[in-house]
């Protein structure tokens, strides 16, 4: 489906992740967040070194509660993995992955964010030096929080022009609705500057935040990044 089919007709699918390849075989990967609070809507993407990205507030003295919403969601290692997730499972990933162990155990650590009575599922991708796509889904097995579902998936051999969506929520709502089912194919098209446009347009302008898109050369693994932030736009 088209990036516009699954996002633009969606109000709120909250955080979201995008591990796709464009029709060149560059790699493309996005990150998007939205909010309804005010406290949520005080974020911006903000690149703090080389290899990390973080979420910082626009505004410190608005700032209400930073748990939850200020981590680093991308984080890149020597030799060419990239982690991504929404949450400070990022450093989990990270600790785990530099101490010789795997994503999946890295993971099996975490459970689903604790804001009862939503339970926000959490969500997380890797890109490794060998071009496989991972993804994984945390998420609440019932509505009071009780069983902990763990979901992995692992692409190999993607084609050109294909990705993997997963975001957080199905829609709007109180509570709000985990998403359902596996990650969703969707057609990867253009090139960095015109898949980040694409995937920020088609994002509601009410609710949306902060847009990451990475572009890795499958080659030499050399790669480029853009931001943007509703804040200071």
């Amino acid at each position: 489906m088209k990036i516009q089919e699954l996002l633009g007709q969606n109000p709120y699918p909250g955080r979201g992740i995008l591990l796709g390849k464009n029709l060149e075989g560059r790699i493309l990967l996005s990150y998007f967040i939205m909010g309804r609070s005010e406290n949520s809507r005080n974020r911006v993407f903000v690149r703090t070194d080389a290899d990390t990205v973080e979420t910082r507030a626009f505004d410190e003295s608005r700032m209400i509660d930073p748990s939850l919403i200020i981590y680093a969601p991308l984080r890149h290692l020597q030799g060419g993995t990239f982690i991504i997730s929404n949450g400070d499972q990022t450093d989990t990933i990270w600790d785990y992955l530099e101490g010789g162990r795997s994503f999946a155990d890295a993971l099996r650590t975490r459970t689903f964010e604790p804001d009862a009575p939503n339970y926000t599922p959490r969500i997380s991708g890797l890109i490794g030096n060998q071009v496989r796509f991972r993804l994984s889904m945390i998420k609440s097995g019932d509505p009071e929080g009780r069983e902990v579902r763990r979901m992995f998936y692992e692409y190999e051999n993607v084609q050109n022009g294909v990705g993997k969506l997963i975001h957080t929520y199905e829609g709007d709502g109180n509570p709000l609705p985990s998403f359902m089912g596996e990650p969703r194919n969707v057609e990867v098209t253009g090139g960095l500057e015109d898949w980040h446009g694409a995937v920020w347009s088609c994002l509601n302008r009410d609710n949306r935040i902060s847009l990451m898109t990475v572009q890795i050369e499958p080659d030499d693994g050399s790669w480029d990044i853009r931001l943007t932030n509703q804040n200071g736009e």
